[in-house]
Parts: structure tokens; sequence; C-alpha cells
């Protein structure tokens, strides 16, 4: 049982290794664009699918409660979160527009749509991109396998050399914790 521990540990490390080497421009870009945004006073938006929803929650959490010490509280939504819009959104507008609708309500010019999809391919995910875009807000993508047809959509995108969705999901959590960490520091 240790070794298989040890193995999936070894292979996150390997990842994470390969991410920093392959991707360092990608993620530094992420950082400007994420900084920019708060600073801006702008609101950063999150969604996501499954285990991304849950980072989706976890980072607008982060930003607007705190991540390593007491500060000003960042304006975040994750999109994921209020299921009565989400199921009537389902209901009457079809599950591909639930976050959609919720970007064209809410987004405005210099807000940010932080988008986490490990295939890049969730149609739900690509129309909150294209309403994002349309509200005049930017796009961040965090993927795997290429970034899928999201790639096109995204102002920045973070695509994580893995084909594994535990792994890249990790590493998302990992790099946008240290952004946040970041921007912590200057608020």
């Amino acid at each position: 049982m240790i070794d298989s521990i040890t193995r999936a540990l070894r292979e996150l490390s390997a990842t994470a290794l390969a991410t920093a080497a392959e991707i360092e421009a990608e993620i530094a870009s992420a950082a400007d664009l994420m900084r920019a945004t708060v600073t801006a006073g702008r609101t950063l938006f999150f969604c996501g699918n499954g285990g991304s929803a849950a980072d989706a929650q976890h980072l607008a959490t982060e930003y607007v409660v705190r991540y390593m010490r007491a500060r000003r509280a960042v304006a975040a939504i994750a999109l994921t979160t209020d299921t009565a819009l989400l199921t009537a959104a389902a209901n009457d507008l079809g599950f591909e527009n639930v976050f959609a609708r919720q970007i064209e309500a809410l987004a405005r010019p210099g807000d940010l749509l932080v988008i986490h999809s490990t295939s890049g391919d969730s149609p739900n995910v690509l129309r909150a991109a294209e309403a994002a875009h349309r509200a005049g807000a930017r796009v961040l993508a965090f993927s795997a396998r290429g970034g899928g047809a999201l790639r096109a959509l995204a102002d920045v995108n973070v695509v994580v050399p893995t084909q594994r969705t535990d792994r890249a999901q990790e590493l998302h959590l990992c790099i946008e914790h240290a952004i946040c960490e970041l921007i912590e520091r200057e608020l």
C-alpha cells in the first residue's frame, strides 16, 4: 500500500517539475492578469465542473476571506454554488448555459472569469468564456490535455502537461494558491 502512495507522490512531483519548466511564462501571465484585476478593484469569477467546481469554490473563498494573512476582502464569486440558480438555469436554459447566464447578469468590463476545466471541452465553460468576452471581461483558463476548445477562447491559458485529471487539479490548486499569496502580499 505504501508503495502506491509513494508512487503517486513521485508522479505528482514529476508533473509539478514539468509544469514549472514548460509553462512558466503562462503561469506568470496568469498571475499578472489576476493581480491586475484585483488591483483595479474588479471581480474574479470562478467556474468548473465536478472537482473543478470544488476548486472554483475553494479559490473564490481564499480571495473573499483570506489565504495566508488577514487583509481586505477581494471581490470573488464562485458560479458553482447557488443550487436554485443552477437548477433553474439548467432546466429552463440547458446545462450548457448555467455559467454563461450568471456571467451575463454579473460580469462587467475589467472583470476576470477563471475557468477550471481539465478537458477544456465542457460546453458550459465554453459558453461562459464567450459570455465573458461579450461582457468585456477577460478569461483565464486552467486546463490539461492540451487545453481543448477552451484554449482558443481564453486570453491566458495555463495548460498543465498531463493527461490525468487528478494531477491537473492538484497543480491548478497549487499554482492558484501561489498566485493568491503573491496578490495577498500587495493588499
